[in-house]
């Protein structure tokens, strides 16, 4: 199982349910972590919990706290 080192426990719980749904709908399991993996994180994109995000933030607060 493919997991984001930044996933918390609800993610790693989302996965877990596409991964065994996709499963149960005949996705081999590649395709199925495949499918659990994007899933979770488009989620936490939307939610502005990618690291990438997380970076940007703590950059802004440095930049405003110098003027």
């Amino acid at each position: 199982m493919a997991r984001d080192n930044h996933w918390d426990q609800d993610d790693q719980k989302q996965y877990q349910h596409v991964h065994d749904s996709e499963v149960d709908r005949g996705q081999e399991e590649r395709t199925a972590e495949r499918i659990a993996a994007a899933t979770v994180n488009k989620q936490r994109t939307r939610e502005g919990r990618t690291l990438r995000q997380e970076q940007e933030r703590h950059a802004q607060g440095k930049d405003s706290k110098k003027d």
